[in-house]
């Protein structure tokens, strides 16, 4: 180790590599930093400035995740002026929208006014629907931050929920642009931005329209990188919370790429699905299908028996007889038509094993080529 590489942080003498930045000096040797608006593939930003550290000579708190290291530097990631500083912040962004938080720093019938206020735009008597799950909460117990009723301003956007999938809740957004970085340089569908200016300014897809009329292919993306209740799945909001779940590893079975995937499943059943961060070939990135696509699973329309038609109505058989009517059909049909008047189309809710399996009785049992894949929800 020699001093043109190194760095001190907290007393520690760390190296560094070209390019780095002292939150990635930090990180690399386990030294927390906490940071909202920081996103990995994505270009820093400083926005939020929770990450702030004191950097001996320098004449103001720097942001981590925007400071390059540089040879010799004196770093304090917990100093006085670095915990009072992300205090601030972490109470500002607490005191503006409806972050109703078991911390918000209410009492009697202020907090039941509020909580009230609260209940009526969320249309639910719960607390945040990410409670528990929100780093701007972890923070404010972290740090023993309540809001602070002086400083409370009022979100002037209403709630979105027009759209299948997803809630946009503005009145919890804190604007740390992780969404809009997720969007625009992770998965670059560049269907959402910063809109308007000053107090006013909203995250916005094109013209302000509804994510349902924009450009936006409903990935999920700024759904899972989103730190605090602005966007939350439609499906599962209030309807489980993190500790009642418990966390499978899987592959999607959506397509041939094998995105890692949770699946996260209360009673026994899937109640929501995300992607597997640092893991290959998505680094927790999915799509539209292998994120949301899995309402499916627990259908009560799916079939539980076969079914063969008779007379024009549907009754049930068992597994031998319908196996049977099918290899009949297919060996009367092939002698008679030749194996080119047969066809297999395969789904998109099967494994790549199965679909396997498909593909090779098509051409050595049924002796045609004609296999396809459908790709639909």
């Amino acid at each position: 180790m020699t001093a043109e590489n190194t760095i001190m942080i907290n007393g520690n003498t760390l190296s560094f590599e070209p390019g780095e930045t002292i939150l990635d000096v930090a990180r690399k040797n386990s030294i927390d930093v906490p940071t909202l608006c920081h996103l990995k593939r994505a270009n820093p930003t400083g926005v939020c400035r929770i990450c702030v550290v004191e950097v001996e000579g320098a004449h103001k708190l720097q942001a981590s995740c925007a400071t390059p290291a540089v040879a010799g530097m004196v770093i304090l990631t917990e100093s006085n002026k670095v915990i009072e500083a992300r205090k601030l912040i972490i109470q500002l962004m607490l005191s503006s929208g409806n972050h109703n938080c078991a911390i918000r720093g209410h009492a009697g019938d202020d907090w039941t006014a509020f909580q009230l206020q609260v209940q009526k735009s969320d249309d639910s008597d719960e607390l945040c629907p990410v409670w528990g799950d929100c780093q701007l909460q972890d923070l404010a117990y972290r740090y023993q931050v309540s809001s602070d009723p002086m400083l409370e301003t009022q979100i002037p956007y209403p709630m979105e929920t027009v759209n299948p999938f997803i809630v946009r809740d503005f009145s919890r957004c804190i604007q740390c642009g992780r969404c809009v970085q997720a969007c625009n340089e992770v998965q670059v569908n560049l269907a959402i931005d910063f809109g308007y200016k000053s107090g006013a300014t909203k995250i916005v897809a094109a013209d302000d329209k509804p994510l349902k009329d924009s450009d936006c292919v409903f990935c999920g993306e700024c759904v899972a990188v989103c730190p605090v209740g602005a966007l939350v799945e439609k499906d599962a909001r209030y309807k489980v919370r993190p500790w009642e779940t418990q966390k499978v590893r899987t592959t999607c079975t959506y397509c041939g790429v094998g995105c890692q995937i949770y699946l996260h499943v209360k009673d026994n059943q899937v109640v929501k699905v995300t992607g597997v961060e640092d893991a290959l070939p998505n680094h927790g990135s999915l799509c539209v299908k292998g994120r949301f696509g899995n309402d499916f699973i627990h259908s009560p329309e799916r079939l539980q028996t076969p079914l063969i038609k008779e007379n024009g109505n549907f009754r049930e058989a068992s597994w031998d007889e319908a196996l049977d009517l099918v290899a009949n059909k297919f060996s009367r049909i092939k002698n008679e038509y030749g194996s080119d008047s047969l066809g297999l189309l395969t789904s998109a809710r099967i494994t790549n094993e199965e679909n396997y399996i498909a593909q090779k009785f098509t051409r050595a049992t049924l002796k045609t080529n004609n296999v396809d894949h459908c790709a639909r929800l």
